[in-house]
């Protein structure tokens, strides 16, 4: 049974360090997040908050808070943030879980197994600090579920993977050593690769599933808002919607922990702003030519390190243009006091 004391909830004295002597809330771990509201978890039970002078988008479900009981008085330091650019064309990023210890990467072991995903879904990780933890999967259905295996531990030194039938009672017990008292998993990953299955598994709830595409192993949502959930293995469980975009932002150095590979190449070039095309002395495209590096992975990096560059410059323009706006507010609305004789 999962222990509901602050310890048990994830509490450590890394949060409590940032405790001050005018801090007059008690902790508490955000559950879930709703429009204008969030659940936080507490030993005396869970609570209603309003978020106090700041918006339910600036709070993550895992994000541990101050509160008086009725309103969230501040947000701790994360340990760990799992963010994306927000879908569509505005420039935003998107909180999806905070202070997670393992990322779960799920996939399953048919024609769901993309490459390219995962090294984003990698990327993700390692932006965020969390440790990456592929799940494969419908193991019981492929002919060699170790062979998706050794494939997913090849795309970074940094990759865990393990094959699994997300039915099977046994896989809470394979998750065992991401799963114990106090830690916290979040799960990501395609509709239909049967994170829901899964979650089910590891908390023993019974939430209802959905079928797959046969064209393309693909399925349908089936969790449709991320909670915070506990597992029967004492840690807690974070299960997130199926992504259909996932758009990097802030993750350079992600990328470059991914791709390891690729950057220890490039330090080797003759020139520093090597562009890894035509140069001469060029330690990329000279592994390429040995056969030591697919130039598929080499375009699939270049093409990470574009779209984050894009993201994280489109998004900071649009914060820098927010806080020119509300400088701009704050200064005609200090204008108009005066002319009042307000001020």
């Amino acid at each position: 049974m999962t222990d509901i004391s602050l310890t048990g909830l994830g509490w450590s004295n890394t949060f409590r360090a940032q405790l001050t002597e005018d801090d007059t809330g008690s902790p508490a771990r955000i559950s879930a997040v709703a429009r204008d509201r969030v659940t936080a978890l507490t030993p005396e039970g869970p609570l209603g908050l309003v978020p106090g002078g700041m918006s339910t988008g600036e709070i993550a479900v895992g994000d541990w808070v101050l509160t008086d009981g009725a309103r969230v008085l501040r947000v701790l330091e994360r340990q760990t943030l799992i963010q994306r650019r927000a879908a569509g064309e505005r420039a935003a990023r998107q909180l999806i879980a905070a202070n997670v210890d393992t990322l779960g990467i799920v996939t399953s072991c048919n024609a769901d197994f993309n490459v390219a995903r995962l090294e984003r879904y990698l990327a993700l990780a390692a932006a965020s600090g969390c440790l990456p933890l592929v799940i494969l999967t419908k193991a019981d259905l492929a002919s060699d579920p170790r062979d998706y295996a050794r494939r997913a531990e090849r795309l970074s030194p940094l990759v865990s993977a393990i094959a699994l039938d997300a039915r099977d009672p046994g896989a809470a017990e394979l998750l065992q050593p991401w799963c114990r008292a106090g830690q916290t998993l979040a799960l990501v990953g395609s509709s239909g690769v049967g994170k829901t299955t899964l979650t089910n598994t590891l908390t023993g709830r019974h939430d209802a599933t959905r079928g797959i595409r046969e064209d393309d192993a693909r399925g349908r949502h089936t969790t449709t808002a991320r909670a915070l959930l506990p597992m029967v293995s004492g840690g807690w469980l974070i299960d997130t919607p199926g992504m259909r975009e996932l758009g990097l932002t802030e993750a350079a150095e992600g990328i470059g922990e991914v791709f390891s590979d690729i950057a220890a190449l490039a330090a080797a070039c003759r020139f520093s702003d090597c562009a890894h095309e035509t140069e001469p002395g060029c330690a990329v495209t000279a592994a390429i030519a040995a056969g030591e590096l697919d130039p598929e992975r080499l375009k699939r990096w270049r093409k990470l390190l574009r779209e984050d560059a894009r993201s994280t410059e489109t998004i900071a323009e649009a914060r820098a243009r927010g806080k020119a706006f509300a400088r701009h507010v704050a200064a005609v609305t200090k204008d108009h006091r005066r002319r009042k004789g307000d001020v």
